[in-house]
């Protein structure tokens, strides 16, 4: 009686590590997500020119600007994507993604744009 539940205990313990480890989402998923939310405002060539930055009384940041991009840590960059441009004192314009998008998403995210600023590692 108390060989099976030990086994099914110690079959338990093995594969409950396997189950926690999440695959990092990959990167042609970030850059659906960059389409779908970001490229209107940062365009379809992630240089700030999108099609509804006309009249903006701020210009998205361009994410192709090297030197600009590189400046930027990655948690602050997390942490617009997730709460937007006033979680880190700049536009209100930028909105918040945290609903829209889960923390794996968002982390890929900030991988994909250090690909598009050839600025990460």
């Amino acid at each position: 009686m108390m060989r099976p539940v030990l086994t099914a205990l110690t079959l338990a313990v093995l594969f409950i590590p396997c189950a926690a480890v999440a695959e990092p989402v990959p990167m042609e998923r970030a850059a659906e997500l960059y389409d779908t939310y970001c490229a209107q405002c940062h365009g379809m060539s992630r240089n700030g020119k999108g099609v509804n930055t006309t009249g903006l009384s701020v210009q998205p940041r361009d994410h192709t600007d090297t030197k600009a991009m590189a400046d930027l840590p990655d948690d602050q960059i997390r942490l617009v994507i997730e709460e937007g441009g006033l979680a880190v004192n700049k536009s209100i314009l930028m909105p918040a993604w945290g609903e829209a998008m889960n923390p794996d998403e968002i982390a890929a995210m900030v991988r994909y744009l250090r690909q598009v600023c050839k600025c990460g590692n």
